[in-house]
């Protein structure tokens, strides 16, 4: 006797998640993890800072971008939130009305964590490409590097990786450069041979 066909998550679901949690639903499944930690959100707001001025304010770099912190995005059947989200504003010229947008993005960064790094290079990444955003980021606080993707014919081309020993230029906001190091200021840059395990205290 066949089993009965599993019951896709709703959108009533996801917002019955308590809110110390972060929701999703990714092939219909409802998928949850823990608030991100102290670590991994120092990371998301300094990188936001390194961006925002030159891209989003015009300051120092060419603007044209809009750049929005865990944003619910509502991509196909999908309901994904990454860490950060940017758009060209000719693609986001206004506010959406609802606490989501439609509208895929021109570049995600994806910040790892223990609860959430598998899901992010497997099945968000894919999401990701079928939804045609063209650049991704994914950045690990811990192990303190940054990889950069484009999408090159509906897969991801890894175009570069960076440690904290690197000054930073990738696309699509190659018009700056910045020092990968600002993104953890309270850690002290960790070299290829040192042990990142005191970095994982607290990571969720």
């Amino acid at each position: 006797m066949a089993e009965p066909a599993k019951k896709r998550a709703t959108y009533a679901d996801l917002e019955a998640v308590p809110p110390h949690l972060v929701a999703e639903i990714i092939d219909g499944v409802l998928r949850t993890h823990p608030r991100p930690s102290m670590r991994h959100g120092l990371t998301a707001t300094s990188l936001g800072d390194e961006l925002a001025g030159p891209f989003q304010k015009g300051r120092g770099g060419p603007g044209g971008w809009i750049f929005v912190i865990e944003p619910e995005l509502h991509l196909q059947n999908h309901v994904l939130v990454p860490d950060i989200a940017g758009w060209r504003r000719e693609r986001l010229p206004v506010v959406p009305k609802t606490a989501f947008t439609e509208v895929s993005p021109d570049w995600v960064c994806e910040i790892l964590s223990g609860s959430t790094e598998t899901r992010d290079r497997t099945v968000k990444m894919r999401v990701y490409a079928e939804a045609r955003v063209p650049h991704l980021w994914l950045i690990d606080p811990r192990l303190q590097l940054l990889e950069a993707f484009e999408l090159d014919h509906g897969r991801w081309a890894k175009i570069g990786a960076w440690n904290s020993d690197d000054n930073v230029r990738v696309p699509p906001f190659d018009a700056i450069s910045f020092s990968l190091a600002d993104l953890w200021p309270l850690d002290p840059p960790l070299g290829f041979n040192e042990d990142p395990q005191a970095l994982y205290a607290g990571d969720r």
